[in-house]
């Protein structure tokens, strides 16, 4: 499967962007996803995980309660809907997705990577 990112931009504090990460190929429902960040200098992290159907999520404690995931499978896309930014979520966000597992929290766990989006948060 291959994926593209896209939804990034410029945003003052306290706003909102969502990013959309599309899969090409049939059997996306088939692959479990999650959304990681690489801030400037620091090493890429893990923000969100869903399962293949949607139905369960999870999400870094850094985030909860201002970023949610979600996906739509009949238009092979996973989102992240991020609100409340802060300045510390500057980072380029990468969408991840594999066939195995479940709301899995680490990167060597995802074969499917996409190209990233930058995300930057103004004060």
């Amino acid at each position: 499967v291959q994926l593209q990112a896209c939804g990034g931009g410029l945003v003052q504090a306290g706003g909102s962007l969502r990013l959309s990460c599309a899969a090409s190929g049939r059997t996306f429902s088939s692959y479990v996803s999650g959304w990681f960040r690489q801030a400037p200098g620091r090493e890429r992290e893990f923000v969100a995980a869903i399962t293949r159907s949607g139905s369960l999520t999870k999400t870094a404690d850094s985030v909860k309660g201002r970023f949610t995931i979600s996906r739509d499978n009949a238009k092979n896309t996973v989102y992240l809907q991020m609100n409340s930014l802060k300045p510390e979520d500057t980072a380029v966000y990468y969408c991840a997705a594999d066939r195995d597992g479940s709301r899995q929290r680490r990167e060597d766990e995802y074969e499917y990577w996409g190209q990233g989006t930058l995300v930057t948060v103004s004060s």
